[in-house]
């Protein structure tokens, strides 16, 4: 007994050489990378369709103008520079050119301001040329808020503020909505055509 025990664990740790060999496995393959230039590739096509339809596609884009006007004689005080007041004036002059650019002319008269504000910060002088920057920066129910900036020569930043109008009526009692058209308008248009001062003429001397 002891023998044959000994001849059945001898024939189990010897390998079975009938027993067909396993295949052996080939190694997993790592992804391949596509080209830097195909990534690129559809990274534009990923940008022109977020230019299409991404919501950063749909911020407004609010109107603004720039206007150039001088210092005129009657704009100065008895200091000798601009006088507060002349501020709302160019303001206003701004606003009428932004709303002619925009086809928006039939709101004068139905556009009443209802607050305006200004700091002051630099002298202009007579004949001095200025630079008035104004932006539509706020667009309400019935409501519109201008930020504007006012620079002398040279880019000195001579006066900042903002001005808030209203749309009513010349004899209304109260507001009313803009139309969805003049909404559409005072949201989308963006930056318009500046107002600058025409080149001056050479001096023709005569004989």
């Amino acid at each position: 007994m002891r023998e044959w025990a000994r001849a059945s664990a001898a024939a189990e740790a010897r390998p079975d050489r009938t027993a067909r060999p396993r295949p052996v496995e080939a190694p997993a393959q790592a992804p391949v990378q596509a080209p830097a230039q195909a990534t690129a590739g559809a990274a534009a096509e990923g940008d022109a369709g977020c230019a299409a339809g991404c919501p950063e596609a749909l911020v407004p884009r609010l109107p603004s103008v720039v206007v150039e006007r001088r210092v005129e004689w009657p704009d100065t005080d008895a200091a000798g520079h601009y006088h507060h007041s002349t501020v709302v004036r160019w303001v206003e002059a701004a606003e009428a050119v932004l709303l002619r650019r925009l086809g928006l002319a039939h709101l004068f008269g139905s556009t009443p301001r209802v607050h305006f504000e200004a700091d002051y910060r630099a002298r202009l002088w007579f004949g001095e040329a200025v630079r008035i920057e104004l932006s539509v920066a706020k667009v309400g129910s019935s409501s519109l808020t201008y930020v504007f900036t006012v620079q002398g020569e040279e880019g000195v930043e001579a006066a900042t503020g903002r001005m808030v109008i209203a749309h009513s009526a010349a004899r209304a009692t109260g507001t009313t909505p803009w139309p969805a058209d003049v909404r559409e308008v005072l949201t989308k248009s963006g930056p318009q055509a500046p107002e600058l001062f025409a080149l001056p003429t050479r001096d023709v001397e005569h004989c």
